[in-house]
């Protein structure tokens, strides 16, 4: 569904030509973490214009250096590096280029239900380069929280050729379905165990989007690499791979070249800071949590009385809403339509009856109540 002539963004609304208000928890394309049109973040990307916005990959520049202190920081990467990118799949594709070129081994695995970007070896995963492990299939295990490390599907995994796991901490293709603590753990186990590294994509579970900084957080992980994006410039196109000391040491003496028009741009590592030190100083994360928490709650309270939804899936303010099947028609595209008739956007996953919501970390409660009652009546009235 395309809204079109939408003029103004504040904070979590959006506004059309005629002056209607649209509640947006999409945040963009779950872009806006700290709501659109930040007057801290136009006020930064307008100064940063005004002194310089590129330089090119090969000079350097001191806010590049103070923007990757702050969000290694985030990150606990200790004498860590960042280069600075446009996108998430940039970021994704960096990290796995840096991965393929370390390991010695021919594969990296990841899950089968993880969506990685638009191009590269993330995207295309040939089964030359990836071993793509199908953990759904695991649901229907009588241990599936308490996985065990001998279970018959992990010893299928061929650890011995895989060189890292890539990791995407619940967006699940857009799902937001959360793989157990122990099944990754056993997973991590088996890679560190012969060498390999652990490469975390962030892109859209990162800078608060769960009630934490990071995804990964929720698995008590140490990653050697981060790509972040989508949040992190809230709005702007810019992202982020970080890598450990020990990637970033190990790549002195196994260097490879890689060069992007737009890498290490001042103005985009002017936003990522600044978006880090609002979500910093206007305690963000813990307001994700506390209205994320509040909004999985009512929408699970709905679910007690109507049997239209079958699921509500969530951290933090990632929250995927799954509905049952209404005589053989997903309800999920009506249901989408008549939210947005009443001013509210959320997301649609094609071809799947799901409804996602990801709001800006901003968002006010009474606009939760007001979605929640909104949506109440839309159940009522054609459902």
């Amino acid at each position: 569904m395309v809204l079109s002539d939408i003029v103004k963004g504040e904070n979590c609304y959006l506004y059309d030509s005629k002056g209607k208000r649209y509640v947006d928890l999409e945040s963009g394309v779950w872009c806006t973490s700290i709501g659109h049109s930040h007057p801290r973040i136009n006020r930064v990307i307008k100064e940063q214009i005004d002194r310089i916005s590129h330089i090119g990959y090969c000079y350097a520049n001191k806010i590049i250096e103070e923007s990757a202190i702050e969000i290694l920081n985030t990150l606990g990467f200790e004498k860590g590096k960042c280069v600075f990118l446009c996108s998430g799949s940039e970021a994704v594709e960096f990290g796995v280029r840096v991965a393929q070129n370390i390991s010695e081994k021919p594969l990296l695995l990841t899950m089968s239900d993880s969506y990685f970007g638009a191009y590269g070896s993330a995207s295309k995963r040939m089964e030359s380069e990836w071993y793509s492990f199908d953990w759904i299939k695991c649901s229907t295990c009588s241990y599936f929280e308490d996985c065990d490390p001998k279970c018959s599907r992990l010893l299928e995994i061929p650890f011995e050729k895989i060189g890292g796991f890539l990791f995407e901490p619940g967006s699940s293709s857009g799902l937001v379905r959360f793989p157990p603590q122990k099944l990754i753990k056993n997973i991590i186990q088996k890679i560190k165990s012969n060498n390999g590294l652990l490469i975390i994509n962030e892109v859209t579970t990162g800078v608060g989007r769960t009630g934490e900084w990071y995804g990964y957080q929720h698995y008590k992980l140490q990653p050697d690499i981060v790509a972040l994006g989508k949040g992190l410039g809230n709005g702007y196109p810019v992202s982020v791979t970080a890598i450990t000391q020990n990637v970033s040491d190990i790549l002195k003496n196994k260097p490879f070249m890689y060069s992007q028009s737009h890498q290490n741009d001042p103005l985009g590592a002017a936003v990522a800071m600044e978006v880090i030190r609002v979500i910093q100083e206007e305690n963000l994360i813990e307001r994700s949590k506390k209205i994320g928490n509040y909004f999985i709650n009512e929408l699970k309270q709905l679910g007690q009385f109507y049997n239209i939804i079958k699921e509500v899936r969530g951290r933090g303010l990632m929250i995927a809403l799954e509905l049952n099947n209404n005589h053989h028609n997903s309800p999920a595209a009506l249901i989408q339509k008549e939210l947005l008739n009443k001013g509210f956007i959320v997301t649609h996953r094609p071809g799947f009856s799901v409804l996602r919501i990801d709001p800006p970390l901003t968002i006010e409660e009474k606009d939760v109540e007001s979605f929640i009652n909104n949506f109440k009546q839309v159940l009522k009235n054609k459902l």
